[in-house]
């Protein structure tokens, strides 16, 4: 059985070694150990392996909380440090900027931390009926496979979800079609408020929907359904509820959401990078400040409520909605507008239509915004642009043509803990360009 000592950890937490020149990638290592392991795919290039053995630990390896761990997908580094994985995502982050973009920032942000257990309070929980394992599985996807991790708890969900594990199962499986409940999202709000929405690909029986009544009751949630797309999602049981809602109490801001909008899954962290993110903005009165792929008005709201004008956009309509909603509820549509857009298709001139921009915030999903930074020109050029990524490769993409191309200077990068026990790197960046 071969033998390595572990250099370094990659952007997907495996531990990343050389072996005659070729780089080898191994599950569940860390840095500084000394590992047997076995390969299971060769490359020309680099090799995948598991890990079989920890000949010398890594100080900062800890026990995994979680019994599913290196079964369930859902999380990869449950076995290194809360505050150590931090760190590992902070040199993913400054890789990224390096290897991709030619960069390095001025200054290092400190990293964002919240609760590392409990946190994730937006999921899309997986569901599969298998007769041979017992009936229905309620769960997330097992690790290199499609297939529904046989779970009855989840440390990363809020622990009165992660306890309805078994009774959703139970629930699940005695439905007329118990293999046509694909998926259950999960949304909770202010005051535990919580949604499940349920999936289904064959029209419910009556006794189905009562089913889905009595579980609503016996557990103090609402039961919505999804029968096709998103426009299809329907609230079933309690028929009259509250809706969710989170708060931004730092800038006395409310936040009404569907249980199908997109929101940040970490409320604590989102609290965080807000005051971050608008630190780093700075917006003030009488000043334009866009905010791109704003979806509800995570951002928009505190821009407007600091004083300054937002504009924001969104490539979905009904988040658009959403968004002027909110900034009337709070009070702030006086000095919010918003506008439906495909950032994506981002011109020169539709950058110009918005308008003067002092500052711009951009928080884009995976792929980025090369669209926008491409067209930003001498006609629309924000004296300083915060960067809000979910993938550092794009982000560090993006950097470059910022950078390289538009006159802007990398101030400071940093990541936020959003989502504590698995891989993903959400961070943090500040562009400035002189006067």
């Amino acid at each position: 059985m071969p033998v390595a000592v572990i250099e370094s950890v990659d952007h997907e937490g495996r531990g990343v070694t050389h072996v005659d020149g070729k780089a080898t990638f191994i599950d569940g290592a860390l840095p500084g150990e000394e590992v047997e392991y076995s390969v299971y795919r060769k490359r020309p290039s680099y090799e995948l392996a598991q890990l079989v053995r920890v000949i010398t630990a890594s100080a900062q390896r800890v026990q995994p909380k979680c019994r599913y761990f290196g079964v369930c997908g859902g999380c990869s580094m449950q076995h290194l440090d809360s505050g150590a994985q931090a760190a590992v995502k902070q040199r993913v982050l400054e890789d990224a900027l390096w290897h991709v973009g030619k960069l390095r920032a001025d200054t290092i942000f400190p990293a964002i931390h919240g609760p590392s257990w409990g946190y994730r309070f937006r999921a899309r929980i997986g569901a599969r009926f298998v007769p041979k394992k017992g009936g229905a599985l309620v769960g997330f996807r097992e690790r290199k496979s499609s297939y529904v991790a046989d779970m009855t708890s989840c440390e990363i969900l809020p622990p009165h979800v992660s306890a309805m594990l078994p009774a959703l199962r139970e629930l699940i499986g005695g439905l007329s079609t118990p293999d046509r409940i694909p998926q259950i999202e999960l949304a909770v709000g202010d005051d535990d408020l919580t949604v499940l929405v349920f999936r289904h690909l064959e029209p419910l029986t009556a006794a189905d929907e009562d089913r889905f009544r009595t579980f609503a009751d016996a557990h103090g949630v609402q039961v919505w359904l999804q029968s096709k797309g998103p426009d299809t999602v329907r609230r079933l049981h309690p028929e009259e509820a509250p809706g969710l809602s989170y708060t931004l109490p730092e800038f006395g801001v409310k936040m009404d959401f569907r249980p199908t909008d997109f929101t940040q899954v970490n409320v604590a962290i989102n609290q965080l990078l807000m005051r971050r993110a608008m630190q780093l903005l700075a917006p003030r009165a009488g000043e334009r400040v866009a905010d791109l792929f704003c979806g509800l008005g995570n951002f928009s709201l505190p821009i407007a409520r600091l004083g300054a004008t937002v504009v924001g956009v969104e490539g979905s309509e009904t988040l658009v909605a959403r968004a002027l909603e909110n900034a009337r509820a709070n009070g702030l549509e006086a000095n919010a507008e918003f506008h439906a857009a495909n950032l994506f298709e981002a011109t020169e001139d539709s950058l110009a239509a918005l308008g003067h921009l002092d500052k711009m915030l951009i928080d884009p999903p995976r792929d980025g915004a090369i669209a926008v930074v491409k067209a930003l020109s001498e006609r629309q050029l924000p004296a300083r642009i915060v960067y809000v990524s979910c993938n550092p490769a794009t982000l560090a993409r993006d950097a470059a043509v910022l950078v390289h191309e538009k006159g802007y200077t990398l101030r400071g990068a940093g990541i936020a803990n959003m989502f504590p026990q698995t891989s993903h790197v959400e961070s943090i960046a500040l562009f400035e360009r002189a006067a």
